[in-house]
Order: C-alpha cells, then sequence, then structure tokens
C-alpha cells in the first residue's frame, strides 16, 4: 500500500494481511477510494511516525485489554471514524478509557494522526482496514460500546447490502459487545436513520433506549458535536441520535 506525497510513492506498511489471504469467512470489501488526494507534508509525516506506535497488528481471540500498556476502565470502538474529530474528543475527555479507532481511508487517518501527534496517546489504538475484520478477530464480550457516526447510506437500493448496519453484522456486534454495552449512532439521513432503527429493533440481543421522540431528535447529554454535524451534508435534513443497548 502507498500513499503519496505530491507525486513520489511512500510505501506504507501493512496492518495486517491482504483481504485475499484472509479466510473467505472473514473477506469484506471497501468501497470507495483508499486515497483521494496527496498527503500534505504535515499529515504525512504524523502517518510515518505515529501509525507504527499504535496501529493494531490483528491476531485471532484478540483482546482489547492487551493492547494497551495500561489497564483501561472501559474499551470502545468507533467504527469509520472519518478525521477522527469525535475520537480525538473522546480521548481526551476520557484518559482513563482504552479507544480502538477504524478508518479505511488514508487521508482520514492521517488528518486525526497529525491532530494527536502531541498527545499521549496511550488510550488510542487504530486500524485502516474493514472494521469487520477486526470486529471478526475481538474476543467475545471484550467491548463497553461501539460509535458508528454517519456512516455511509449507500441511498441506492442495490447498494443497502453494503450498509454497515446489518443483521450479519449485528451478530457480530452482539457477540463482542458486553452485556449491557452501547450500539450509539447517529445519521442526518432520514431514509438511513430508519433502516438502523429497524434493523436494530428487531434483532433479538439490541433495546433502543429511546423513550419519547425527543430522545433520538435532540443531541444527547455530553454529546460530542462535530464540523460534519453543524455544517451538514449535502441534502441532509437533520440529525438522528439512535442508542441501543445489548440485552
Amino acid at each position: 500500500m502507498a500513499a503519496f506525497r505530491g507525486k513520489k510513492p511512500t510505501l506504507l506498511s501493512p496492518c495486517r494481511k491482504s483481504l485475499a489471504e484472509q479466510p473467505e469467512h472473514q473477506q469484506r470489501r471497501l468501497y470507495g477510494r483508499r486515497q483521494s488526494r496527496p498527503l500534505n507534508t504535515q499529515r504525512q509525516e504524523a502517518f510515518d511516525t505515529l501509525m507504527p506506535r499504535i496501529q493494531i497488528e490483528l491476531t485471532p481471540a484478540l483482546d482489547p485489554k492487551s493492547l494497551f500498556s495500561k489497564p483501561k476502565s472501559e474499551h470502545w470502538l468507533e467504527i469509520g471514524f472519518g478525521n477522527g474529530e469525535h475520537l480525538a474528543a473522546l480521548m481526551a475527555a476520557h484518559p482513563e478509557n482504552g479507544y480502538i479507532g477504524v478508518e479505511p481511508y488514508i487521508n482520514g487517518m492521517a488528518a486525526f494522526l497529525k491532530d494527536i501527534k502531541d498527545e499521549p496517546c496511550d488510550n488510542i489504538r487504530v486500524l485502516m482496514d474493514d472494521a469487520i475484520l477486526l470486529c471478526e478477530n475481538l474476543i467475545d464480550d471484550c467491548l463497553d460500546g461501539i460509535y458508528v457516526l454517519n456512516p455511509d447510506p449507500w441511498p441506492k437500493t442495490r447498494h443497502h447490502k453494503r450498509r454497515i448496519i446489518s443483521r450479519d453484522n449485528l451478530d457480530i456486534f452482539t457477540r463482542i459487545l458486553k452485556p449491557g454495552g452501547q450500539l450509539i449512532m447517529s445519521t442526518d439521513v432520514d431514509g438511513l436513520a430508519e433502516w438502523m432503527v429497524t434493523q436494530s429493533s428487531i434483532h433479538p440481543a439490541f433495546e433502543w433506549t429511546a423513550q419519547s421522540a425527543d430522545d433520538w431528535r435532540k443531541t444527547p447529554e455530553n454529546w460530542i458535536t462535530t464540523r460534519y454535524e453543524t455544517k451538514g451534508a449535502k441534502g441532509a435534513s437533520r440529525m438522528s441520535y439512535l442508542i441501543f443497548q445489548r440485552n
């Protein structure tokens, strides 16, 4: 794999074996471009220096506790963190917790690493790949919560199977979440919000915590608001905040 500084390719250390080398049941597809534009000097340097320190090497029966040098109060996973604004704020607000961030795209990962390069980084580990590959390798009942914030809506009907919230993936989340663990989702696409509520509500392992419309329409208490939420995506209407709990 390579990132590019200008027109010069820079080889990156792979986070794990290629997808083609994984067993068939563990293979996943990443849709879209892995890199959209060249990295600037600061982002490239942050990637080159910090990524080797905090990247995850996938192994079977991976325990999140083994990723950190000191014990953590809780372990949380954020899937598809974009530029990492939300994840960076979580790290700063709760240094006692251990966070795992998964983002398949080089530009987002590099932006995140640039923002945290001067921080201790002893409570963050990252994977630049398919999040489901990581989830499949985690041990049972190991996470206190999972964030899936503003995922790709894949609006075309023929692409709905690509959505991250599906019965198969919810089965995986059920296995790795502790009893009482939270699945926290958000979107500003009404059709996707309905999809995520439906998929999660009909799954026997999850219960929607909302008691009224305000519980999913209003920003939850202590919520970290990102620039994405503030400006809104093109054609977006309103944010929906969906919090489910594993039974």
